[in-house]
């Protein structure tokens, strides 16, 4: 079971279980949710989450998912990152990690 990881909020992750998938705005905005592999989580926290609050880490079982996975190239990192294209359906997500 690979798992992949996705940093949000506390308050949009609440909204998800409620409506039973998970919508981040880079989906409407890029196509794909941006997710990360374990050794990747610590940077993306500190470029794009620094000084951010009520933040939560889903684990989310790349098996389970409904959308598209797709590990895609970043030349900003110089790395391969794993983007979900669709809504990652809350069924997915195995665990969820207070940061």
């Amino acid at each position: 079971m690979p798992v992949i990881y996705h940093i949000t909020t506390a308050e949009e992750w609440n909204h998800a279980k409620s409506t039973g998938s998970y919508e981040a705005a880079s989906l409407k905005e890029e196509g794909f949710i941006h997710c990360s592999e374990d050794r990747q989580v610590a940077g993306v926290l500190e470029r794009y989450f620094a000084g951010k609050n009520n933040l939560v880490k889903l684990s989310v079982d790349t098996a389970r998912l409904d959308g598209k996975l797709i590990y895609e190239w970043s030349p900003s990192i110089a790395d391969t990152f794993p983007h979900v294209y669709g809504p990652i359906n809350v069924d997915a997500v195995i665990a969820v990690e207070a940061i």
